[in-house]
């Protein structure tokens, strides 16, 4: 019996090798739960583009919004588990078990981490640039004494999740507008249906150029370096100092042998310069977690986010 199982084993693992080496033999679906233009659907398609050279198949993005990533998550966890059916997350994922009652799914178990395209050290804290509050202290006065509505794209995400630590830090209340994506907040704060958001960089980049916004705030250990001059939040609130992550996903039960080439695929992209150069720009730094590396990353993040949805008060839907 024991000859048996070692046969099977043996023979399960000639032929997750023998499928990682002929991977990928047809194109690959990549999953983003994100509207178009965004953020993580920017990254998802610049190292999506880069596997197309390098592995010489396509790799898809499709865009599957809603219920905060996780309408594309679910169907990349209820997927067949070959590789080619993925999905590129930003860190609102981690939450998500703590908020939605209903899934659907197991973040833990039915999606299996591949590799980060790296780490966002910070997030910003905007309002619009005709707002009279210039400061985080001007902010957190006047919210003591004035009803102040700030918004994000869904109810658990990565901001509304921050926002909500802010207003605990600050002793302040806030009431959240929640809305389908991030262009829909935008659009908000510009049109003064909310006062303030949190936001990645890659989002607000351009509009922080033009000055149609401003950055009160940046939640990172360091400035960011495109504008160095916006200050750290931690000066204002010690402690608090949020990042990001963007993450590709495949279903649980993937051969790790595939999630591996994945893995590599996805870090030899990342150090292409026409690649390298828009992460950058965008605040990312790279890390080097190979695949069970990168799955012990998330499984602390998801941990980690447990704690954060409590002490923010956020109830479960």
């Amino acid at each position: 019996m024991l000859r048996t199982l070692m046969a099977f084993v043996l023979a399960a693992a000639a032929a997750s090798a023998a499928q990682a080496q002929q991977y990928p033999d047809h194109p690959v679906r990549v999953l983003v739960g994100y509207a178009a233009g965004s953020g993580p659907d920017i990254q998802a398609r610049t190292v999506a583009h880069q596997l197309s050279e390098s592995l010489h198949q396509s790799f898809i993005v499709e865009n599957r919004t809603g219920a905060n990533g996780t309408i594309a998550a679910r169907a990349v966890a209820t997927a067949t588990p070959d590789g080619y059916t993925l999905l590129f997350s930003s860190s609102s994922i981690s939450p998500t078990p703590y908020i939605y009652k209903h899934l659907g799914y197991d973040v833990l178990t039915d999606l299996k981490p591949i590799a980060t395209i790296g780490e966002l050290d910070g997030i910003f804290m905007l309002v619009d640039s005709k707002s009279p509050l210039k400061t985080v202290p001007e902010f957190i006065d006047y919210a003591k004494t004035h009803r102040m509505l700030y918004g994000s794209p869904g109810v658990g995400n990565e901001l509304h999740l921050r926002a909500e630590l802010f207003a605990r830090k600050a002793g302040i209340t806030m009431e959240h507008i929640p809305y389908k994506g991030a262009s829909e907040v935008m659009n908000g704060l510009l049109s003064g249906s909310v006062q303030m958001m949190f936001v990645t960089p890659p989002s607000v980049m351009g509009l922080l150029k033009e000055g149609r916004v401003r950055a009160l705030a940046f939640t990172g250990s360091k400035p960011f370096p495109a504008f160095p001059n916006v200050p750290l939040m931690k000066q204002y609130l010690p402690g608090f100092v949020e990042g990001s992550w963007g993450m590709f996903f495949a279903p649980g039960k993937t051969p790790d042998a595939v999630v591996d080439k994945l893995n590599g695929a996805i870090h030899a992209a990342l150090l292409e310069p026409a690649v390298a150069k828009i992460m950058q720009r965008d605040g990312y730094m790279p890390d080097k977690r190979n695949a069970a590396e990168t799955q012990a990353f998330f499984r602390e993040k998801v941990k980690e986010t447990a704690v954060a949805v409590k002490a923010a008060g956020i109830q479960p839907q």
